[in-house]
């Protein structure tokens, strides 16, 4: 490799990847839950790419179904999700990353994903 070359990234942990069950797009999904209170922030959606970008980089790194490209939360917004923690589900289908949450955590500036209301209880 010449030195303007740019270095080969190594992907993710084939132990890793083995255990993933990811879905038609290749996709598994990611819970972002604050570490300390518990409270979940948001839903988002990772590939191995961007599973291994936030196991790396210690930044929650997303992949945008919508505009078919990676996104590291905080990015342009400065609401930046710093990992404390990730964790893969029994079925190997979801990943729950625990987070310290800098700012809002949804697009729409709320705090979280779930804060636009509750969905009453029928019968209760």
């Amino acid at each position: 490799m010449s030195s303007d070359s740019p270095e080969a990234v190594p992907g993710l942990d084939p132990a890793i990847a083995a255990r993933l069950k990811r879905n038609a797009d290749g996709l598994v999904a990611a819970i972002a839950q604050q570490y300390d209170t518990g409270e979940v922030l948001m839903l988002g959606w990772m590939d191995d790419e961007a599973l291994r970008r936030t196991l790396t980089t210690g930044r929650c790194t997303y992949w945008s179904r919508s505009r078919r490209a990676y996104w590291t939360k905080g990015e342009t917004s400065g609401h930046i999700q710093h990992v404390k923690s990730v964790a893969l589900d029994c079925d190997g289908d979801t990943v729950l990353v625990r987070v310290d949450q800098v700012g809002a955590a949804c697009h729409t500036g709320d705090r979280t994903c779930f804060d636009a209301g509750q969905i009453p209880l029928v019968g209760q």
